[in-house]
């Protein structure tokens, strides 16, 4: 496939190792050629690597196997997920989850991605709902609108929330860089 179809999520080989695409932005500078800038983190090791490539060279694509599973818990050995169609269940090192593990509680649908029926990572949703555990309370009339304060969320995740949000309430937080981004709605 061409670096210009490169999307987030999808499974490739770099340099001989396989990876999986966590950004990439296709550059037009003026009068320049068209580039892609990509991030891809190398699935054997961990580590990311950062290339430019131009928009029509070729990338050799993985083919990526995308399962519906649950997290149900974590323990010394790893984190434990159940398949939902067969019930297995397999547990998954903590390289392969990292510091995403955060963003998940226990009996919690994701997507997996499989390479060769191994789970080589996991694919997080835009925005996750926890409930908040520790926090300051509000300070009386403190009215400024851009201040915020420390809070932990049910999973250990540490994140800055408005002045208003106060310990048991449900939030809305992004996974892509753990930030508030609202109260969830009542369901």
């Amino acid at each position: 496939m061409k670096a210009s179809d490169l999307r987030p999520g999808m499974g490739v080989i770099l340099e001989g190792k396989l990876g999986v695409c966590v950004q990439a932005v296709h550059v037009t500078p003026g009068n320049l050629r068209a580039f892609v800038q990509a991030k891809v983190r190398i699935i054997a090791d961990g580590t990311m690597l950062e290339r430019r490539l131009r928009s029509t060279e070729e990338i050799e694509e993985a083919f990526l196997d995308r399962r519906e599973m649950e997290y149900l818990y974590s323990d010394k050995t790893g984190h434990v997920l159940m398949d939902n169609k067969t019930y297995d269940q397999v547990t998954v090192s903590n390289d392969v989850f990292g510091d995403a593990i955060k963003y998940f509680k226990p009996n919690t649908q994701l997507t997996v991605m499989m390479h060769q029926e191994k789970i080589v990572a996991i694919e997080l949703p835009k925005v996750v709902e926890l409930m908040v555990t520790d926090t300051t309370p509000q300070i009386k009339g403190a009215t400024a609108t851009n201040q915020m304060k420390d809070a932990e969320l049910e999973t250990g995740l540490k994140t800055r929330v408005p002045p208003f949000i106060e310990v048991g309430e449900l939030i809305r937080i992004s996974t892509e860089d753990g930030s508030y981004l609202a109260r969830a709605k009542e369901k």
